[in-house]
């Protein structure tokens, strides 16, 4: 369902605890382009209502500018969440927007974007929640980073005796999962100005303990005489393959709106999801049919949903622009409420999601 309208007053229709995961990409407070819209970061009562409407133990994932993150976590906070971490988006592409003289420059190069993870309060204990309610957990397992390699490894005795935060004991035995990685509060583009950020150190040496010198190791790299005092792990690649990796395909973003009038406006400046943030000499950004500026790659999105919504859930979106988040939603699987107060990139929204759930409904609200 998508609604046209002011959130707030769309939000305050909708029923107590109706809704299971917010995954939103809100305006970020810059006054982006003169844009309106970006002149704050949502208020303090926005976010009350996204409280309101979701479950206990519902999770919010908000975007925010790396200036005004902080004014978007407060009146999150301020509002009733718990804020639980923040994930960094970080992408390859972009060029500073910097006044440039003999004095230097007035700008760093964008590369990231942070996403506060807030949490509705729990009823209980995680686990009653979970059961009351599916809501409270991050789904670890559906989105694991995919690796060849066994993350599987042996425990030590040491552990067995330990808790960690949530009261949780190790069992004998392994640890670890041949699922893949456990997902990271950092996700990349995989571009290849990004990737050249990690340098490619296949083979690294491993942990010194029970295989070094008669000595307790810091089990650091550097701490070792000779290299003959490690056993090098024997694996390959980056870095960058611990953590997951949202890509967009030229073709996501103007999916299903063929008949839409290509235009270039509003997507000069653009500092996320497609990356039209260069600034060479003579560049010019070709005309597309969804010409929203913050357009989120698809991939990102569905990550982010499947993350902290259940099977079947309901993924709400109060500042949805040109769709990511819906068309990411149901590709997911789930169910999808998304509002924007402008009726041109609601209806870009409106076909994106077509594509992948015909017969979507649109509701006018006055």
């Amino acid at each position: 369902m998508i609604h046209i309208g002011d959130c707030l007053e769309v939000m305050r229709g909708m029923a107590d605890n109706s809704v299971d995961a917010i995954v939103t990409d809100p305006p970020y407070g810059l006054s982006f382009m003169g844009k309106r819209w970006d002149y704050d970061v949502p208020s303090t009562e926005v976010w009350a209502e996204c409280l309101r409407v979701l479950k206990p133990g519902g999770h919010l994932l908000a975007f925010a500018g790396t200036r005004t993150q902080h004014r978007m976590a407060v009146r999150i906070e301020d509002a009733g969440f718990e804020i639980r971490d923040m994930i960094a988006w970080v992408y390859g592409s972009g060029f500073p927007k910097s006044h440039n003289g003999p004095w230097g420059g007035t700008a760093l190069k964008p590369a990231l974007e942070p996403i506060t993870v807030a949490r509705k309060p729990l009823i209980g204990t995680v686990e009653a929640n979970w059961r009351e309610h599916g809501t409270g957990a991050l789904n670890i397992d559906a989105c694991r980073v995919a690796t060849s390699e066994s993350t599987v490894r042996a425990r030590t005795e040491s552990d067995l005796g330990r808790l960690n935060d949530d009261g949780w004991r190790p069992t004998p035995g392994l640890n670890g999962s041949d699922n893949g990685r456990w997902p990271a509060n950092l996700i990349h583009d995989g571009s290849e100005d990004l990737l050249a950020t990690f340098p490619n150190v296949p083979g690294q040496q491993g942990d010194l303990r029970g295989h070094s010198r008669d000595r307790v190791s810091l089990g650091i790299y550097g701490d070792m005489g000779a290299a003959r005092d490690a056993i090098a792990r024997a694996d390959s690649g980056s870095a960058a393959r611990f953590f997951y990796c949202a890509k967009a395909s030229k073709e996501d973003r103007d999916a299903g709106l063929e008949g839409f009038k290509k235009s270039a406006a509003g997507m000069v400046s653009n500092t996320s999801g497609q990356h039209m943030t260069r600034r060479d000499e003579g560049y010019q950004v070709s005309p597309r049919a969804n010409n929203h500026p913050t357009v989120k790659p698809t991939d990102l999105m569905r990550y982010l949903c499947r993350l902290v919504t259940p099977a079947g859930g309901l993924v709400l979106d109060p500042f949805m622009g040109s769709g990511s988040t819906g068309k990411a939603a149901v590709l997911e699987g789930f169910q999808f409420v998304g509002i924007d107060e402008d009726p041109v990139y609601a209806a870009i929204a409106e076909a994106r999601i077509r594509v992948v759930q015909p017969g979507l409904p649109l509701e006018g609200i006055a």
